[in-house]
């Protein structure tokens, strides 16, 4: 008989363990968490703190046969058994609330994939050991639902919602989803930009228990065996950062970690991605953030960045080891690292590994996507149109590549000549071919022929762009006489101010639209309020990238993508494009409605997963002939599962 105390390992009531046991026990948990294959039926007893498997009275350690893990009614996780019955294609099926063993009682309340708090059943209360452990009541999800927004409604501080909603997260994870699915514009701004921010400045203040894994200079070496420490096993999306580029605040370090979580966050509530199939990792190569090294509640390594071959091999060992731990078809998502790191990783991994820069490529395909989206407002193709940025790091570069490239697609003309229609200007004004020995090596593809020019306003002037677009990182810089410029030579100008956080943003919609007398066609980085101007109210657009790295991935995993492709982002881009209806131009909108997302993102997934087996990049074979609905079917759905 196995005797363990549910969800954890160590003493359990009654029985003291030697190290021998213990070691034991440690072995059955790792085999249990990569294996998930104990004997289907299993009698709970974990009042007395054991658990005994029933029929033949064994429980297995080995591992069954690779094909008894695949379940053909739900693909989302790599072909792999849907554990905790997480996906829409076994919403109807009653599921096991496993941990180690079946989770019951008080450790049941505890474990956030399961518990339901006050919704559990009287049936599931008798089966579980939770009489007397609850309230009587017996209430809906939907009433939760209403009770948590009504409570965050009640705060004042965003951060203290963010909070709030953290700890939701990690008490509830189905009510957590459910709440911002149903609420996703109201909850957006909450758990992501702009008050990720802010909690990351804060983390170290706030932090209460760890939400991903934390990599360090110290488990070089080891790091295998840390991926191995995370409980899950089926992982299917990586997002990690180093914090050396947080938003648009600068090195934060360790306390980077608030942007992995939120970006799985949206994964799974806007992508459908499983929860269980998420993992956030920071690497801690230390900061050179002096306050944070000065700061007693920091969290993080406590010296100067590591950089060169330290920082190159650290990551290497990182890059492996998810490979060799998780194979060939987990997503990695490199999420707010450096310019100087970011393209140089990117395009050392993307050879050899399933990698995506939301920073570089996610923004470049949802700006892209408002641009051909707002063609319908303004005339001419997307090559007759001339761009000017204001920034030129991953983001700016990122977006005039995938410019160029769509452009290169349409006209079938060289990539070399369709970048000459898009203009970058940079800290020392604008980026020229007399500058191009002196310009880091992603900058050097947009120094075109033309005199040296200082200014951004005095670039507007020399240029005369159609598209002026902000990735600058710096407020107030499209300033009164830089609108007016625009509007003066263009009927509709079409204006994206897209920095990070708002007190980043270029210039405020209020502004675009009044310094152009409301003729400005107008999409931001983080949300703004409707503008009254005239007689007429407008309805700033959010060029957020929410709206395509949620379903880019959900194409990736159910198409058993090996490789990332730049038509699978111009596929993403063109999908996001034609959901925006008659009913938004109208409003002067070139993005639909956040309320929509999760069809939204069935459509991008199903023409990303389209394109990967059109390229020969998908390994899940046989093609489903619906995608759309072969992807809906995958999607993770929050709502409470009957428990056996």
């Amino acid at each position: 008989m196995i005797s363990l105390r549910c969800g954890t390992l160590g003493t359990s009531t009654g029985y003291c363990y030697t190290d021998s046991q213990r070691r034991k026990q440690s072995q059955f948990y790792r085999a249990f968490q990569r294996r998930a294959t104990t004997t289907p039926t299993v009698v709970k007893n974990c009042i007395a703190g054991k658990t005994r498997s029933a029929g033949n009275g064994k429980m297995t350690s080995k591992g069954a046969d690779a094909a008894e893990l695949v379940d053909p009614t739900s693909a989302v996780g790599g072909g792999v058994r849907d554990l905790y019955g997480e996906d829409r294609a076994t919403e109807d099926q009653n599921v096991t609330p496993w941990t180690v063993s079946v989770a019951s009682g008080y450790n049941l309340l505890r474990d956030p994939h399961h518990n339901k708090g006050l919704a559990f059943t009287e049936k599931e209360r008798d089966a579980h050991y939770l009489r007397g452990l609850l309230p009587p009541a017996v209430v809906t999800q939907e009433l939760q639902e209403r009770k948590i927004m009504h409570n965050l409604r009640g705060y004042n501080l965003p951060l203290h919602r963010y909070m709030a909603m953290m700890d939701l997260q990690e008490n509830n994870e189905r009510l957590f989803y459910k709440l911002l699915i149903d609420n996703v514009e109201e909850l957006l701004p909450v758990v992501y930009t702009p008050t990720v921010g802010e909690a990351c400045q804060k983390y170290g203040s706030i932090f209460r228990q760890p939400q991903g894994l934390y990599i360090s200079l110290k488990d070089k070496g080891k790091i295998l065996e840390v991926l191995r420490n995370w409980p899950e096993r089926s992982i299917q999306v990586i997002v990690v950062t180093d914090g050396e580029r947080i938003l648009g605040l600068g090195d934060l370090g360790c306390q980077g970690m608030g942007i992995p979580v939120g970006k799985l966050a949206l994964y799974t509530a806007l992508g459908g991605i499983r929860p269980s199939a998420c993992l956030p990792v920071t690497i801690d190569v230390g900061t050179n953030n002096e306050t944070l090294l000065n700061d007693e509640f920091y969290i993080g390594l406590r010296q100067r960045r590591a950089t060169g071959q330290e920082y190159s091999e650290l990551l290497h060992e990182f890059m492996c080891a998810v490979k060799q731990n998780y194979g060939e078809k987990v997503l990695v998502q490199f999420e707010d690292f450096a310019n100087h790191n970011a393209f140089d990783l990117l395009a050392k991994y993307s050879k050899t590994h399933l990698v995506f820069n939301d920073d570089i490529q996610g923004t470049a395909s949802v700006v892209l996507a408002g641009l051909i989206a707002s063609l319908k407002l303004v005339e001419g193709t997307l090559a007759e149109h001339t761009f000017l940025f204001l920034g030129a790091g991953e983001a700016g570069t990122g977006i005039a590549e995938l410019i160029a490239l769509e452009i290169s697609k349409q006209t079938n003309a060289p990539i070399e000549e369709c970048r000459k229609k898009i203009w970058l200007v940079d800290s020392k004004g604008l980026i020229v071919s007399s500058r191009k020995e002196s310009l880091q090596h992603f900058k050097q593809p947009w120094a075109h022929e033309h005199e040296p020019v200082r200014t951004l306003l005095d670039a507007v002037q020399a240029i005369k762009p159609t598209v002026l677009i902000g990735t600058s990182g710096v407020g107030q810089t499209f300033t009164k006489e830089v609108i007016e410029s625009m509007a003066s030579f263009n009927k509709r100008p079409i204006i994206l101010s897209l920095s990070n956080p708002t007190s980043h943003s270029e210039c405020t919609a209020e502004e675009a639209y009044t310094y152009s007398e409301g003729r400005a066609i107008f999409a931001s980085g983080s949300p703004f309020d409707p503008v009254e101007y005239g007689e007429k109210v407008f309805v700033p657009g959010q060029s957020n990238n929410a709206y395509i790295f949620p379903g880019f991935g959900l194409g990736l995993v159910i198409s058993g993508a090996i490789r990332v492709h730049d038509d699978m982002l111009l596929a993403a881009s063109e999908a996001l494009a034609e959901q925006v209806t008659e009913e938004y131009y109208e409003k002067g909108l070139i993005y639909p409605p956040f309320t929509n997302i999760r069809k939204i993102s069935a459509q991008i997934a199903a023409k990303v997963a389209a394109k990967a087996y059109e390229l020969g990049l998908a390994s899940r074979l046989p093609r489903p002939d619906d995608l759309v609905k072969y992807a809906e079917s995958c999607m993770y759905t929050p709502v409470y599962r009957g428990y056996r």
